[in-house]
Formats: C-alpha cells, structure tokens, sequence
C-alpha cells in the first residue's frame, strides 16, 4: 500500500481490486435509490433537526429491512420536509404517488412499517401526521 501526502496528512491509496470492490457497493447502493418497477419509495427526512431527532438509524433500519426482505422499494432521503417537532419524519410514496407521511418514527416504528405497509400493504394510521394532528 503506498501512502500519498494528501492536504495536511497521509492517506492510503487503495489497490485496483479495492477500488472495483468499492464501485460495486456504491453502485448496488444507487440501485436502491430508485428504479422503475419500484412499489414503494421510501424518504426519509435527513435535515439537521432529523438527523438530530434519530433520522439516521430510522434510514439505516429501512435500508436493511428492505434489502432483507428484497422489496421493490428505493430507499432515499431527503432535506426538511418541515416539522420539526415531529422528526424523524418519513413519507411512503405509492405507484400512484400517494403519499403517507409518519411521524416520530424510531427504529422500531420503521420495522413495523416496512412489515405491515410496504409488504402488506396496510397503512399505520396511529403513526402518521394525521394521528398527530387531532
């Protein structure tokens, strides 16, 4: 491995085959942001107010649960969607672009919303803005 001076530093250059190795996930992560054919997309707001809320590991968990149970569903995120005292906030996105927005959404909300709305198709009704707003 050779190292290069790089600003302020060293870094190590990879080797060809690390590079390729790298390519590949990066491209198997792209394919999960959106592709036609998809049931469902996933967003999940990533401002700085969700990401201070826990937004992180709620897009993590769906990155995971998703490609566990190989849904055709991209996960992305996004910036502010605007409510910031109900972050982490996360909008499914239908085939036919309906939108169902949930709310306060931890790590344990989002596997029960991968289970019961992207692979049953049942909307989570006291999760979502709509509860919250009453």
């Amino acid at each position: 491995m050779v190292k290069r001076l790089y600003k302020g530093g060293y870094a190590s250059m990879k080797s060809l085959d690390e590079l390729k190795k790298i390519r590949y996930q990066a491209k198997e992560r792209m394919a999960m942001r959106g592709q036609d054919g998809q049931d469902y997309r996933v967003v999940v707001g990533m401002a700085t107010c969700g990401i201070a809320a826990g937004a992180r590991p709620v897009l993590n968990t769906f990155v995971e649960e998703v490609a566990k149970a190989h849904l055709p569903v991209a996960v992305m995120q996004t910036g502010c969607i605007g409510m910031c005292a109900l972050e982490p906030i996360v909008e499914i996105f239908d085939k036919d672009n309906q939108k169902t927005t949930y709310v306060l959404v931890d790590e344990k909300k989002a596997k029960d919303i991968v289970l019961r709305h992207l692979i049953h198709g049942e909307v989570i009704d006291e999760y979502t803005v709509g509860h919250y707003s009453k």
